[in-house]
């Protein structure tokens, strides 16, 4: 583990320091920005739910977790895979074309593989973590950009009371996320949230960004993003997404006892 400290003190004339965990928090988007009214409306029928999604591990576990995740990839997607040209490494599934009623489904291999996931995650001394807020501003009123903010600082907000309230000692965390045309904006709320009123002291730098296919974990943040987004619809609108009740069957349980500090909003 790359060593951080909070600072010395004295006991019985030996110089003791206060290891801080250090986390790497993974996110990915899940749902849709843009405004919803309904799954039949012509145009605003995307998702009911907008969030960030992904993983979040010690930092000393993450390059043992990318090799897990690069192979089981390879296992679980080898004739996607052989037909592709591109490396494996370099080569990526988005989770939303991954976790669909029909692949989950028909694939034993696709309901084993995630609940595995999960539990290695588990076991690495990991978290899942997911936060995003239902949709029912109209068309007229939904800023898809003042939402994007706001579900960032709640995202750092969360990891924040982690990293200070359930860890011992108290801990510190990077934030990795996928690219984003929004940059600039999205650096500086982090910024904000560190320095500004909000005093998020956890969190070590503004949010890196990653272009998720040369990252094996943003690959993996990805795909329980796309899980989410799945869950999410069926959470807040079931009626109109009565078919995505399968993910709720498969994995809906494993995710929450996996996830630390999550949820969706209304």
């Amino acid at each position: 583990m790359l060593p951080s400290f909070r600072g010395p003190c004295v006991s019985a004339g030996f110089r003791v320091f206060e290891v801080l965990l250090t986390y790497i928090a993974y996110l990915d988007e899940f749902g849709h920005i843009g405004p919803y009214i309904s799954r039949n409306d012509r145009q605003h029928n995307d998702s009911p739910v907008f969030g960030l999604a992904g993983l979040v591990l010690p930092i000393e576990e993450v390059r043992s977790f990318g090799t897990w995740f690069y192979q089981r990839k390879c296992e679980l997607l080898k004739f996607e895979l052989d037909r592709s040209d591109a490396h494996p490494s370099v080569w990526e599934k988005k989770g939303s074309s991954l976790y669909t009623v029909r692949n989950v489904r028909k694939y034993r291999e696709l309901r084993n593989f995630t609940n595995r996931l999960l539990n290695k995650i588990d076991a690495l001394g990991g978290f899942v973590f997911y936060v995003g807020q239902g949709k029912h501003a109209s068309p007229e009123d939904h800023d898809a950009n003042a939402l994007y903010r706001y579900i960032l600082r709640e995202a750092i907000k969360r990891i924040d009371q982690y990293c200070m309230d359930d860890c011992d000692p108290c801990g510190q965390f990077l934030l990795a996320l996928d690219e984003h045309d929004q940059r600039s904006a999205l650096v500086t709320q982090a910024a904000i949230a560190m320095y500004g009123a909000d005093r998020r002291r956890s969190l070590v730098e503004p949010p890196f960004q990653l272009e998720s296919h040369r990252y094996q974990t943003m690959q993996a943040a990805d795909w329980i993003a796309g899980l989410t987004g799945r869950l999410g619809a069926y959470w807040k609108a079931s009626e109109e997404y009565p078919e995505n009740e399968i993910f709720a069957t498969y994995f809906a349980a494993r995710l929450h006892q996996c996830a630390v500090r999550s949820g969706i909003r209304d």
